[in-house]
């Protein structure tokens, strides 16, 4: 808990900083405080309730962040995860999304080998179709020698009346590590955000995953049904 009043102490230091250089630039910046039911990554659990606040920065088609996983109901390890991406317009409704992150976990126990920060660059393709947000994801974990491919899709209904939006989101993975066996996954999920003020919303969500790992994942579970909330605030 001590290190996340840190983290947040931090991102709000830096935002009144950034907010005052996106006034005066072509910068914007996005401070996001959801809470999690649990923290799931490609059908995988990997904690119980969660905060995961997150600090992201953007400038044309340039965006650089830090996103992070707080476990507040077991001694799961925290995440921290650094990245940077970069979009390349191929046409008004296509572009080119590549990027990279930094996994890194403070708190892991490192004796038995295991790695405390990984390296993903990932590559995709997306777009926006009849009201439709494909996309097609390649990323490559240079750390772990792990391949995930990822197809997803997500459609937006209007709520007008309500100054909000029913979004949906769906996606398709496969996961294949260098050495050991791989495993599928599939998400589906809802979420409502309302525009709380001229910057702020706050969206609840409700999410399944399921993979097809032998015996589950670490929590011995192969489906996962979660929820979220929180507040997000744009500059």
């Amino acid at each position: 808990m001590k290190k996340l009043i840190l983290i947040l102490a931090a991102a709000a230091a830096g935002l009144s900083l950034r907010a005052e250089e996106a006034a005066a630039s072509s910068y914007s910046v996005t401070v996001d405080f959801p809470y999690a039911s649990k923290y799931v990554f490609r059908g995988v659990q990997y904690a119980k309730q969660s905060l995961q606040p997150s600090v992201e920065v953007a400038t044309g088609n340039f965006t650089i962040g830090v996103w992070t996983n707080q476990p507040i109901t077991d001694n799961t390890d925290n995440e921290i995860d650094f990245y940077a991406g970069f979009g390349i317009p191929l046409n008004d409704a296509w572009k080119v999304d590549t990027g990279v992150c930094l996994y890194y976990y403070p708190e892991l126990d490192t004796g038995g080998g295991a790695d405390s920060t990984t390296w993903e660059p990932y590559v995709g393709f997306v777009g926006s179709v009849a009201g439709f947000s494909p996309g097609v994801y390649l990323y490559y974990d240079a750390t772990l020698k792990v391949y995930t491919y990822q197809g997803q899709v997500g459609y937006s209904v209007p709520l007008e009346p309500a100054g909000a939006s029913l979004d949906f989101s769906a996606a398709l993975g496969r996961v294949d590590p260098k050495s050991g066996s791989g495993y599928t996954y599939y998400s589906i999920g809802a979420s409502v955000p309302f525009k709380i003020s001229e910057k702020g919303t706050f969206t609840i969500g409700v999410n399944y995953t399921h993979n097809n790992i032998s015996g589950g994942d670490s929590y011995g579970k192969n489906g996962n049904f979660y929820g979220t909330a929180g507040v997000t605030i744009g500059f």
